[in-house]
């Protein structure tokens, strides 16, 4: 998969389909139940079609089949945005790798999608992501 060459080294690929989906998954090294809880991992999906969780949940996702899509989980009920809608499996691919080198260099704002502050979960999170001279002077936690 050369088009992953450039993923930075926190973030492996998970799983690649036949079909093209690809699952980008970070630090599972430390999302496995000891440091973190796995179902906390940050995860980002390129899928063709929407993603759903059940399948045939909503017909209109139907009329995107052709598309790809690409959504960032921190959590199974919390992501970032909506999913990133594009033509090719190329250019999801490239903003899955983009998305991945952002949140790794702690440009990504993790707070914000959650409805429910969970502090304690985001300064460790913070020991993890980004430059740690980001960190100090509050910098780098951009959507």
């Amino acid at each position: 998969m050369s088009e992953l060459e450039s993923l930075p080294e926190a973030w492996e690929v998970w799983s690649a389909g036949d079909d093209g989906r690809v699952v980008l998954a970070y630090r599972s090294d430390v999302f496995d139940g000891e440091e973190f809880s796995p179902a906390c991992m940050p995860t980002l999906y390129l899928t063709h079609g929407r993603r759903t969780r059940r399948p045939g949940a909503n017909p209109t996702d139907r009329a995107g089949a052709t598309d790809w899509f690409v959504t960032f989980y921190f959590e199974p009920d919390v992501s970032l945005d909506d999913p990133d809608r594009f033509e090719t499996r190329a250019e999801g691919l490239e903003r899955a790798v983009e998305l991945a080198r952002r949140f790794d260099d702690g440009e990504i704002d993790y707070r914000d999608p959650y409805q429910v502050p969970r502090e304690a979960y985001f300064e460790r999170l913070d020991e993890l992501v980004g430059d740690a001279d980001d960190r100090s002077s509050g910098r780098g936690r951009e959507a």
